[in-house]
């Protein structure tokens, strides 16, 4: 079945309780809608439905399936509901809460806190809208980082991946505070398991591992995009893509074009995180964070190739001492947590 647009469930239906307001937000994967609890409070619904296998009509509640297709949307469906579950366990400012999650209509839906704000995304393309200079703070990008890798340190310690980090799902508060939206592991899950999700990241954001089939995965592969997101910020817009990076890499000229706009600092650390080797990238959140606060020697005059295998001896200089000190976060997902 070729991919489609689905149509959202009907303004005003009551499922399980939440009264649907309307969409606020849909993808290949899932829609999510504003809806009201028993008690009259907001929360954000998310449905599974992933365009590529279920077809639903306007009118309609319970998707269509086809028989081919069932197989795959039914572990696709088990691995959004333990997703769900693991996240519920998950009590942290900067992720988002879920609440709750419920079968109906064919289908699983996460029920999650409502928050007012809007996302780091939209928030990037105001500010270019308005032709800001520079596009946004380092300030702003070292304060809402690393507020956002004290969430997803904690989702790697649950031995969780996002792997669909990027300015899209990391949603600002009124207050600035982030929080980390839109997990992507069942989605990953899906790609592994059938060509017909494929591909299932999104360009720009996505490590190079994720282009490939029975690749290691892990907390590196968050800090890719980690990197990509911070790059977004500076620039506007993602990375060439990882897989375009492989062939021919063009990434040193945007990196040129930020000195004297960003510090050589944070130049340094994002570079670090967009590294294509996965072994020389930063192996837990931890060392980025660290990195942050401490000053990085890179030259501005070194943004070559060279100096990006300095970098690469720097990280596993740095890597060697957080691995002596035990970092709690240096996490591996197995086969059979992914």
């Amino acid at each position: 079945m070729a991919a489609q647009n689905n149509a959202p469930l009907p303004e005003g239906l009551d499922v399980a309780g939440y009264r649907i307001v309307k969409k606020i937000a849909s993808g290949g994967f899932s829609i999510v809608y504003l809806a009201y609890d028993e008690a009259g409070e907001a929360v954000a619904i998310k449905e599974y439905l992933p365009s590529a296998l279920a077809q639903r009509l306007p009118g309609e509640l319970a998707p269509a399936i086809a028989s081919e297709n069932l197989p795959v949307y039914r572990i696709g469906l088990k691995c959004f509901f333990e997703e769900g579950r693991a996240l519920a366990r998950i009590n942290h400012p900067n992720v988002v809460s879920v609440l709750n999650f419920f079968r109906a209509h064919d289908t699983v839906y996460m029920v999650m806190a409502y928050e007012s704000g809007r996302s780091l995304q939209d928030h990037i393309l105001r500010r270019r809208e308005r032709g800001e200079k520079p596009l946004v703070s380092e300030r702003f990008i070292r304060a809402v980082f690393s507020q956002m890798m004290q969430g997803l340190r904690e989702v790697h310690a649950n031995k969780l991946l996002h792997l669909d980090l990027k300015p899209a799902n990391i949603y600002l508060r009124t207050d600035g505070t982030p929080i980390l939206l839109d997990f992507g592991a069942a989605r990953q899950t899906l790609r592994a398991d059938s060509p017909k999700l494929y591909p299932m990241y999104t360009p720009g954001f996505a490590a190079p591992e994720l282009y490939q089939r029975n690749a290691a995965l892990g907390p590196w592969t968050d800090i890719y995009s980690i990197g990509a997101s911070m790059f977004a910020c500076m620039v506007g817009a993602p990375p060439q893509p990882a897989d375009v990076r492989q062939k021919g890499d063009r990434m040193d000229a945007h990196f040129g074009k930020l000195d004297g706009v960003y510090s050589p600092e944070l130049i340094a650390v994002m570079r670090w995180c967009l590294m294509l080797d996965p072994l020389a990238r930063p192996q837990s959140v931890f060392e980025v964070q660290r990195a942050l606060q401490q000053p990085i020697s890179v030259p501005q005059a070194e943004a070559t190739p060279e100096a990006a295998e300095g970098l690469g001896r720097f990280a596993r200089r740095l890597r060697a001492l957080f691995t002596s000190r035990r970092d709690p976060d240096a996490v591996t997902i197995s086969e059979d947590t992914r």
